[in-house]
């Protein structure tokens, strides 16, 4: 694994950044402003999360910080689960985006394993300061 220059080199914070502002756009209409905030509140804390841990001083900090960000993915996950089941009861339309988003989720997590499993066979590799 090579050295981590920035957290913005990562494609992993780069494609949750995306999806991040997928949520904030795609539910910008939502009346449902509890499961909006809290769904924008969990997809914004991925590539957060990412970044934070990258620019910590120590590969522990950083690991501890995807493991965080690995957990918002799924608990972004289940909030698409339930608004889709939600509106699908309503008898409305599914969120657009929201199987893409799904599928997103779904590749984000392994992607953060992977990034983990990096840092821990490889404690010395982190990101360069500077």
């Amino acid at each position: 694994m090579s050295e981590i220059r920035s957290f913005e080199d990562l494609e992993v914070w780069k494609k949750s950044s995306r999806l991040a502002v997928d949520v904030c756009v795609s539910l910008s209409n939502s009346h449902s402003y509890a499961l909006r905030n809290q769904m924008e509140r969990s997809s914004v804390s991925i590539p957060s999360n990412i970044a934070e841990g990258s620019e910590r001083d120590s590969t522990a900090d950083f690991t501890r910080f995807l493991r965080i960000a690995k957990g918002s993915c799924a608990e972004f996950r289940t909030q698409l689960y339930i608004l889709q089941a939600t509106l699908k009861e309503l008898g409305k339309e599914p969120l657009p985006k929201g199987e893409q988003m799904i599928s997103e989720t779904k590749e984000l997590a392994p992607m953060l394993q992977s990034l983990i499993n990096g840092l821990e066979a490889n404690p010395r590799t982190r990101k360069k300061h500077g």
